[in-house]
């Protein structure tokens, strides 16, 4: 999962990047001091693959995994100053979801925040960003149309592309239109940014942290939204677990950053995990909500798909209840599922195949 932090310059994207990836970048007063985007790879804690492995003690261990993208602030209006057409333009439209980071303290002229205000500035700019998109596409198919290019496949682009011009023209985001399946597919091709899973994160000082109880029920009404105190918690980041444990008590902060931002992130996406199990490997692996049995052989491997036989299949849940895989086979939870098997949370899985 690519998760790509983006915000308006001194927002504190690079200090929520470190807090979430216990890393040093370098953090900055200063709009647009990098080019670059700084990038890391975290492990997403799920307490069930530590159970597992307690059970199988395998040579491996994998757990899920979010890569996360620390983009350069982008400065109203740049869209419209054509900025969005940098290198970092594309690696902002490869991305799963958007995580919108939101200053919530004095800026260096002691100025208070608005994070309100910040939000509409950045929706507008995401929407700017598809509309022009959009209007470059429309001009091109009407040039093939004068060239006598009127084909099916053209007229169905265009039809839904204007009824995403109306819905991006009222400034409203990609991601509210109801779109059908051949709708989706024909817009696969442009990864529109209104159109991402998107969230907001607020990066709080440590003195009002908790206290914004207000803002955090405004947002809510338009994005999910988490929030963060995040040069705290790039401190915390910096700790052993245990010192870090003791200082977010005092501050009642439950889990570590990354943990919300991954619990969260699943939520935008849809995703579910399902496990595979052995002496060799235990493994965390990601899939969307309602994908079935071969989908699910397809994120192991393309092969295991392609000649899918059945899933042999039990969960982590009733394994717990029972203690071992023969306590499961004894009070017949173990299943032989299908290629159109709708995978649960927590289903454990052993694809049988033949290619």
């Amino acid at each position: 999962m690519k998760i790509g932090l983006i915000g308006l310059p001194n927002s504190g994207k690079t200090t929520i990047f470190n807090a979430l990836t216990r890393s040093e970048a370098e953090v900055t007063a200063y709009a647009n001091a990098k080019a670059e985007p700084n990038l890391a790879v975290v492990d997403v804690a799920d307490e069930r693959v530590d159970r597992l492995v307690g059970i199988y003690n395998p040579k491996k261990t994998v757990y899920a995994t979010l890569e996360l993208v620390d983009f350069v602030g982008l400065a109203e209006g740049a869209a419209k100053a054509d900025l969005f057409s940098s290198s970092a333009l594309g690696q902002i439209r490869t991305m799963d979801a958007l995580a919108h980071v939101v200053g919530n303290f004095p800026d260096d002229l002691g100025e208070e925040a608005n994070p309100l205000e910040d939000i509409q500035k950045m929706d507008e700019e995401l929407v700017l960003s598809d509309l022009m998109i959009v209007e470059n596409r429309l001009e091109r198919i009407e040039h093939a149309y004068q060239r006598g290019q009127k084909t099916d496949a053209l007229q169905r682009e265009e039809k839904v592309l204007r009824s995403i011009l109306d819905h991006l023209s009222e400034d409203q985001p990609i991601r509210t239109l109801s779109l059908d399946q051949d709708q989706e597919r024909a817009l696969r091709g442009f990864q529109f940014l209104t159109q991402k899973p998107f969230m907001i994160i607020i990066n709080s000082e440590e003195t009002c942290f908790g206290k914004n109880k207000d803002l955090f029920n405004e947002i809510k009404r338009m994005h999910k939204v988490e929030e963060f105190a995040g040069k705290f918690e790039m401190e915390l980041a910096r700790l052993s677990d245990d010192e870090a444990n003791l200082f977010m008590e005092d501050m009642g902060i439950e889990d570590s950053a990354r943990d919300r931002l991954s619990r969260a992130v699943y939520d935008i996406l849809g995703y579910i995990s399902f496990f595979t199990v052995g002496d060799d490997e235990v493994r965390a692996w990601n899939i969307r909500k309602g994908q079935k049995a071969v989908e699910a052989a397809g994120t192991i491997h393309s092969d295991l798909a392609r000649g899918f036989i059945r899933a042999e299949c039990f969960s982590y849940d009733d394994l717990m209840s029972c203690g071992s895989e023969k306590g499961l086979r004894d009070n017949g939870l173990f299943r032989l599922e299908g290629k159109t098997y709708g995978v649960q949370d927590g289903d454990i899985l052993c694809i049988r195949f033949n290619v």
